[in-house]
């Protein structure tokens, strides 16, 4: 039985000399008898397998291509929205830390987290013109028509060009063919001459010219059976090539990559996501809320990273707590004023600084 491996290397062994394998296959074929007939069958035999293993190829290919396709719009369209808003929770924090800070670093920082979440430029600035709200511009449907991009330079090209274009014309044009074949020939080149002659090139008209004076090309001699077979095998060669870059590419993405994480549940890797971005968003809002407790500088407050603790008798904008380095509170065990005597109520009964506790100024008469 014929190996498929064996038989794809030693067809690439032709393939690399191609004039030695069309003349193998010149001298077989040009033979009469089983040689030629027995090199001809093995040739189908591997362009037969390489065929079937070039479609199980394209299967898994194209399998693998759906799943990236389906997998890259799911997650545009299930976590798209997570991902827009941790990147409008990073841009607000970044910008409520730099009004507090006003530090330029974190200013740039703000600056870039916010252009991250700007609006998608418009249809005129995504094309640069060539498409607006209202379809395509003049240029973009004369590109598509395959008619001159840009505006001619002038109403009429110039001397030169109108004397090789009537020239041109009185040669070549259809009505002179005698046959179907010949006026098909001749309509094919003046649709070459006529774009030319539109765009005023010169030296399209003259290379237009020598190419009718050079007559028609002969016809090709027709490939024998086994030329076929050997460019059936070269093409399936550069189809697998071709197939095998894509499959890279694919695999080498970002989803492509995520997929190679959960090769057996890629819905549930979704799910996975999903979550872990819901956590940042918690995250992240509970941040922005901490943040923006605090008070700010234009509150009277100091500028401090979000998580500082306030340094004691550093004003903050707030009432000061009780025993937070603010004036010492009466009974609160501070150290009395010189000269002011005892602190109300301090060993007596007395609750109140007015009270029978409450000590007397000392005069000349206390003294007698």
């Amino acid at each position: 039985m014929t190996n498929p491996e064996a038989e794809q290397a030693q067809q690439a062994e032709h393939a690399d000399h191609p004039h030695q394998g069309g003349a193998d296959a010149a001298s077989s074929t040009g033979g009469a008898g089983p040689e030629a007939d027995a090199g001809t069958e093995r040739l189908e035999k591997a362009v037969r397998a390489a065929e079937n293993a070039l479609i199980e190829f394209e299967i898994a290919v194209e399998t693998f291509r759906v799943e990236v396709e389906n997998f890259s719009r799911l997650h545009h369209q299930r976590l798209g929205p997570m991902y827009a808003r941790l990147d409008e929770l990073d841009a607000q924090i970044a910008e409520a830390t730099a009004a507090r800070t006003g530090d330029p670093e974190d200013l740039r920082r703000a600056d870039e987290a916010r252009a991250i979440v700007m609006p998608m430029p418009g249809v005129e600035e995504l094309f640069q013109g060539w498409i607006d709200s209202d379809g395509l511009s003049p240029e973009g449907t004369a590109m598509l028509n395959e008619q001159p991009v840009q505006p001619p330079s002038r109403v009429r090209p110039g001397e030169e060009a109108r004397k090789a274009y009537r020239e041109l014309v009185r040669k070549a044009h259809p009505d002179l063919a005698q046959d179907e074949a010949e006026q098909e020939r001749r309509e094919a080149f003046m649709v070459r001459v006529n774009k030319a002659y539109t765009a005023g090139d010169t030296d399209a008209l003259r290379q237009l010219a020598a190419e009718w004076e050079a007559g028609p090309t002969e016809a090709e001699r027709p490939p024998s059976r086994s030329e076929e077979l050997y460019d059936r095998l070269e093409w399936l060669a550069a189809r697998k090539e071709m197939l095998a870059s894509a499959v890279e590419e694919l695999e080498g993405s970002a989803i492509g990559a995520m997929l190679r994480m959960a090769p057996d549940d890629p819905d549930g890797l979704l799910d996975e996501i999903a979550e872990q971005l819901l956590a940042q968003v918690s995250e992240r809002e509970a941040r922005l809320a901490e943040l923006l407790a605090q008070p700010s500088p234009e509150d009277g407050g100091a500028a401090a990273p979000v998580g500082a603790r306030t340094a004691p008798g550093t004003a903050t904008g707030a009432d000061p707590a009780p025993g937070a380095g603010a004036d010492p509170v009466p009974g609160a065990g501070a150290d009395p004023v010189p000269g002011a005597g005892p602190v109300a109520g301090e060993g007596t009964d007395g609750g109140g600084g007015g009270g029978e506790g409450a000590p007397r100024d000392a005069s000349p008469n206390d003294e007698k």
